[in-house]
Formats: C-alpha cells, sequence, structure tokens
C-alpha cells in the first residue's frame, strides 16, 4: 500500500508538470501566430530579407509547438500491457521531429533567402514603420513567453534537485526547454533583425541586410542541432550517474538483511526518471530473526504446538507453515528497501530487486 501511494504520487507530480509544459507551449503557440502574420506583414512592406527570415523562424515554431503539443498529449496516456513504462518518450521523439524541423524550414529556409538576397543585393527596402513596430511587439511577447518557460524550467529543476543549467542539457522535460531555447533564439533573432535593419536603412546598403538573414540561419540551425542531439539522449537511456547509483548500492549493503549486491544495472531518463535493478543476497539468519522479533508471542505458540507434534507429517506441515511465514518476512524486507530508496531517490521510479 506504500509503495503504491508512493507511485499515485510520482504520477500526479509527472502529470502537474506535464499541464505546467502545456500552458508554456500554448502561450508560446499563440504568441509565435500573432508575431507570424505582422512580421510577414512587415516582410511585405519593406521587402526585407531578415524580416522575412524572423516570419519563417515564427512559423516554424508555431509548427514545432504544435507537435511539442501533441507529444505531451501522447505522454499522458496511463501505461497499458503493451507500455508498461508509460510514453514518457514519445515527448522526446515529437520534440525531437521538432528540432529538425527548425533546422530545415527555420534555419535552412532563411540560409537560402539571405544567400538568395546576397546574390542580387541592388533591391531597394521600402517602408520600415511596420517592422520596428513587429520587432518592438516581438521583443516583449518572445521575451515574456522565454521568462514564463524559464520560470517553470526552474520550479522543475529544483523539484528534481539539480541545477537549471543541468535541467536545460539532461533534464526530464524536453518541451519546456524546447521552448526557452526557440525563445532565447527569437529574442536573438529580434535583435539582429533590428541590428541589420538600421545599419542598411543608415548605410543603404541591401547586403546587411541579407547577412542578417543569414546570421539568423545560423542562429536557429545552432539551437536545432543542440535540440536535436539533446532529445536523441533522450531517447536512448543511459546509466544513472555513477555517484547516485553508488549511493543506492551503499545504502543497499548497509543494512543488516543484505549480506551483497550483485549484477547492478540502471538506466536514466533525464535527471527525474530512472530505474534501478540489482540481485541481492540475503541474510537468511537476519531474515528469520526478524520473522521471530515481529511474531514473538505467535512463534511461542508455534513452538509449544512443535513439543505436541508426534508424527513425521504433523512435523512437515509444521515446517512448511514457519517457511511460508519466512519467505512473507523476505518479501516484506524487499518491499521496505524498495520504498526506503524510493523515498530518498524519488527520481528512482521503477525498481527490481532480484533474490540470489
Amino acid at each position: 500500500m506504500k509503495r503504491e501511494a508512493s507511485e499515485v504520487k510520482q504520477r500526479v507530480n509527472a502529470k502537474r508538470t506535464l499541464q505546467g509544459s502545456q500552458k508554456v507551449v500554448g502561450l508560446a503557440m499563440i504568441s509565435n501566430i500573432a508575431l507570424f502574420s505582422g512580421k510577414l506583414y512587415a516582410a511585405w512592406q519593406s521587402g526585407s530579407a531578415s524580416m522575412f527570415s524572423e516570419a519563417l523562424h515564427s512559423l516554424a515554431d508555431v509548427l514545432n509547438e504544435s507537435l511539442l503539443m501533441w507529444g505531451i498529449w501522447r505522454s499522458l496516456r496511463q501505461p497499458d500491457p503493451q507500455h508498461p513504462y508509460g510514453f514518457t518518450a514519445e515527448r522526446y521523439a515529437w520534440a525531437l521531429v521538432s528540432g529538425v524541423g527548425i533546422f530545415f524550414l527555420g534555419g535552412g529556409v532563411s540560409l537560402y533567402h539571405g544567400i538568395s538576397g546576397l546574390m542580387s543585393a541592388n533591391h531597394v527596402l521600402g517602408d520600415m514603420t511596420s517592422s520596428w513596430c513587429v520587432l518592438g511587439a516581438s521583443l516583449v511577447f518572445e521575451g515574456a513567453t522565454m521568462t514564463y518557460a524559464y520560470k517553470h524550467i526552474a520550479q522543475s529543476a529544483r523539484t528534481a534537485g539539480v541545477s537549471v543549467t543541468d535541467y536545460l542539457k539532461r533534464g526530464a522535460d524536453p518541451t519546456a526547454v524546447q521552448v526557452f531555447a526557440e525563445d532565447c533564439a527569437a529574442v536573438s533573432g529580434v535583435a539582429i533583425a533590428g541590428t541589420c535593419l538600421g545599419l542598411t536603412k543608415l548605410l543603404n546598403n541591401p547586403m546587411i541586410d541579407s547577412l542578417g538573414s543569414i546570421t539568423i540561419g545560423i542562429l536557429l540551425s545552432g539551437v536545432a542541432a543542440f535540440l536535436i542531439k539533446r532529445n536523441i539522449a533522450g531517447l536512448v537511456e543511459t546509466r544513472m550517474p555513477v555517484g547516485k547509483e553508488r549511493e543506492i548500492v551503499e545504502e543497499l549493503e548497509a543494512d543488516p538483511i543484505v549480506s551483497s549486491v550483485q549484477d547492478v544495472k540502471s538506466t536514466a531518463l533525464g535527471t527525474e526518471s530512472a530505474r534501478f535493478k540489482a540481485e541481492i543476497l540475503f541474510n537468511g539468519e537476519e531474515v528469520t530473526q526478524r520473522y521471530i522479533q515481529r511474531n514473538r508471542a505467535h512463534f511461542q505458540s508455534e513452538i509449544a504446538l512443535l513439543k505436541t507434534l508426534t508424527t513425521e507429517k504433523e512435523i512437515e506441515e509444521w515446517t512448511k507453515r514457519q517457511g511460508g511465514r519466512i519467505v512473507s518476512t523476505l518479501g516484506n524486507e524487499v518491499d521496505r528497501l524498495e520504498l526506503k530508496i524510493i523515498t530518498k531517490r524519488p527520481e528512482v521510479k521503477h525498481i527490481d530487486l532480484e533474490i540470489l
């Protein structure tokens, strides 16, 4: 019952985190839909390659955030017989697809458009008023969603007991990290576009505008490469940090009921989810002693009953009963050890202690 209560609490916390991520992604999606429309209009009015790249950037963000939302919805499903550990990995899978989309749609097309502009650098920029207005609005909206995503990540990092930097690299929630990275790139892109537009107008050199588009494309490609690498790492489970795994082993070995711990294996999915498996050689004498101590009055009555037994059959039945009770005591001890590990290491979601 204690173990079930612990698992229910873990599922509730995981669902709460995902619902927080849904809010982050939803807010970013609404913001980018509005910004895409404004940037596209400003690009059409001004003929700016940088503004066109920014419009593509917002479009890529909208499409990618749709994929992230789909991944969150898929991962909220309850485990079933075919997927006993749930659907956590689906968040990484769809986040990976989203990262690839940023690379090709955002970075690739921006680079292509900027290079095309360099090839025909004699184009004339039109009215810049709408571009400045849209860039200002972008800075406000993107900055707001970036701040909201950062707060969610900081809260998740505190819950996981890691720094924000570690959570950005290995955290178990790729969606909020992806939105934060996209918004950081968006704010940087606004600064690049604004600078290039200003220099283009001041120096009357449209090549600067095209170079801005290329710079934005390189920025998006770099962010996409980071997200792709991070999400691939999330899909391929790795060993728990050696120090944390060793702490669990030492805690098991320090328990009087454990003689040795062998064949230890662990996997980690980010910083908030891990599985631990080990083969345990139990101290049979200590197990028997605990059975006697916990049921001393009952055991004394069993001893009194044993003294009255006269046939081999009666003694055999008595021995079977005691053996079954000792095995039940061993099962209780295994549950105690597992609950002890989960309580001290909440990131360990599944424990498998095999009896040697």
